[in-house]
Order: C-alpha cells, then sequence, then structure tokens
C-alpha cells in the first residue's frame, strides 16, 4: 500500500458564528451568560436554543420578555456529504426575520452560509462554515458594539444579506450584552 492509501482524511467541522447585537446590551447585562469568543463543541444531535429559559436553552439572554425564541438544528441532506442548519422559530408572540424571510411560530428553513437574523431589536449576524463531520458542530459567539444592519448597510425593514460565502471568522469584534423584546407564552 502506498502511504496516500494510509493516510487518514481529517473530517471537516461545521461551524456557526453568531455575532450578536442589542441596544441596550452594555446598561442591561442581557447577554452576559454568554460565553463570546469561547468556541464550543457540541455533539451533532443537539438541538440548539436561544432565549430566557436557561433550562431548556443553551444560549441564554437575561431579558424577561423573552422565553424560547429559536432553535437551531444540524441535518443532512439526502445528496449531500456536507451538514447544514436550519433555524425554526420557537415563539408564538415574535416573528423571526431570517434574511428576507419572516418565519411565524414553528416554521423553519435552511441558514445560508451568510445571513441576518433579528426578532425585536435583537440583531444576530449568523455566518456558517460547511463541514462533514457527523459528530459534532462548533459554535461560536461574538458581540458587536454597533448595530449590525447599519455596520453592515442593510435597511432594517427587510434584512436581505443572504450571501453564499465563508465566514471571516477572525474579524469580527466583541463586547458585552443584550436584551430580547417580545415575551413568549411558551414561558417555562
Amino acid at each position: 500500500m502506498s502511504s496516500f492509501e494510509d493516510a487518514d482524511t481529517e473530517e471537516t467541522v461545521t461551524s456557526l458564528q453568531v455575532t450578536v447585537y442589542h441596544p441596550g446590551q452594555m446598561q442591561n447585562g442581557i447577554f452576559q451568560l454568554i460565553r463570546f469568543s469561547n468556541p464550543e463543541k457540541l455533539p451533532s444531535s443537539e438541538v440548539v436554543k436561544f432565549g430566557q429559559n436557561s433550562t431548556i436553552c443553551r444560549y441564554t439572554s437575561q431579558d424577561k420578555q423573552v422565553s424560547v425564541q429559536f432553535s437551531l438544528q444540524l441535518f443532512k441532506k439526502f445528496d449531500s456529504s456536507v451538514l447544514s442548519f436550519e433555524i425554526k422559530n420557537m415563539s408564538r408572540r415574535t416573528s423571526l426575520l431570517v434574511g428576507s424571510t419572516e418565519l411565524g411560530y414553528l416554521n423553519k428553513v435552511e441558514l445560508p452560509y451568510r445571513c441576518m437574523v433579528h426578532f425585536g431589536e435583537y440583531q444576530l449576524l449568523v455566518e456558517k462554515e460547511a463541514g462533514e463531520s457527523l459528530e459534532f458542530f462548533k459554535t461560536l459567539f461574538m458581540m458587536s458594539p454597533r448595530p449590525l444592519l447599519q455596520e453592515h448597510g442593510w435597511p432594517a425593514g427587510k434584512p436581505n444579506p443572504e450571501l453564499c460565502r465563508s465566514p471571516s471568522w477572525s474579524t469580527q469584534s466583541t463586547s458585552q450584552s443584550a436584551s430580547p423584546t417580545e415575551m413568549d407564552e411558551n414561558e417555562y
């Protein structure tokens, strides 16, 4: 056997970077429980939830007006070896804008490679890097000191940044804290 045949192949890992912004993040400590700039390795079967309830949400906001806002789940298409994410709105009261798509309660959509997700006064720039590992995926949360919609030149009413490109993880700025603005009737 040649050394080429003996060489181990390394699977790429699906990664998700989420840069967050909320106008009250500095004063209210809304994102104080999120460990920013600290990559996390999660099992591929985990459904990641964002909201206020720390018993069921992996990434929590200290805003009492939000319960479980949305979930992210890894999946693999039938015709591809590359894994992707779907995002689902878990709020009965607040629509979730994913790029230019408005999601009502329990609606879901595949995340594009780069998109703006927002609800209430929350703005999240979500960037993913495709991978093939079936065992785990990685997440990285960053905080922006400035409104993401303005910083990237996207209109606040209907963001449309669904560009297919890989994230540039090293160029993001960090900061601390933010808060949701809607009360969810699913509060646990």
